[in-house]
């Protein structure tokens, strides 16, 4: 069996889609266009983290998020930006790019304070209704192996463009609950990769979305 890594995005990808994981991840024959929004969103982090990090003015078209930023950087800690964790399957902090990282995974903002922490992810879409924290929970599990000192972890999903900010909340005690949600997604992954088997899975991405226009199901 092929040797793998995943996150959060491409867990759900696979979700989604198996056959649409296999052609972007897998086989790597296909490629997705950055979108518009795609490219927005990335200017945005960007724009955050060298604020937090470095205090460099905002862009003019981003002034909005200086409120939001001043308010984040007032908060007490240690602020690592856009930082990168890994872990081994064996749930071991590692690298990002050591050779046995089994999951990767990137938090917009840590603030660690003493035995606690936040985690910030920054989200650029004009609604919260369908705001998903399951991120924020696989990151919180990650902070929990790579600052063993932290024991609970708020987090939130920022909407800075709809100003709106969805929250969640973790305990290390309960780390093991936590766990098994992932364990289970990712079981079926590794299913997939001993097997050898993508099937295609029908979604709402086939009529608009999907860069896979040779999937029978794709509407283009």
């Amino acid at each position: 069996m092929a040797s793998y890594s995943w996150s959060y995005s491409s867990l759900d990808l696979f979700q989604q889609c198996p056959h649409k994981y296999y052609r972007l991840k897998v086989k790597k024959d296909i490629r997705e266009p950055l979108s518009e929004h795609l490219v927005y969103g990335l200017d945005v982090h960007k724009a955050a983290e060298d604020f937090i990090k470095d205090g460099t003015v905002v862009p003019e078209k981003f002034a909005f998020l200086v409120p939001i930023l001043e308010k984040l950087k007032e908060y007490e800690g240690e602020k690592l930006c856009e930082y990168r964790m890994g872990l081994t399957k064996n749930l071991e902090p590692c690298g990002f790019f050591d050779k046995g990282v089994w999951w990767r995974g990137v938090a917009d903002l840590i603030i660690l304070n003493g035995n606690s922490a936040k985690i910030i992810d920054y989200k650029t879409g004009k609604s919260a209704k369908h705001a998903d924290t399951k991120q924020l929970e696989i990151l919180s599990l990650a902070v929990f192996k790579h600052f063993p000192q932290v024991k609970r972890v708020k987090g939130g999903l920022l909407f800075v463009v709809s100003n709106e900010f969805v929250k969640g909340d973790f305990e290390t005690d309960q780390s093991h609950v936590y766990w098994q949600r992932w364990l289970t997604g990712t079981a079926q992954l590794e299913k997939a990769f001993e097997v050898d088997v993508w099937n295609p899975r029908p979604n709402f991405t086939c009529k608009k979305w999907c860069p896979v226009k040779d999937c029978t199901h794709n509407g283009r």
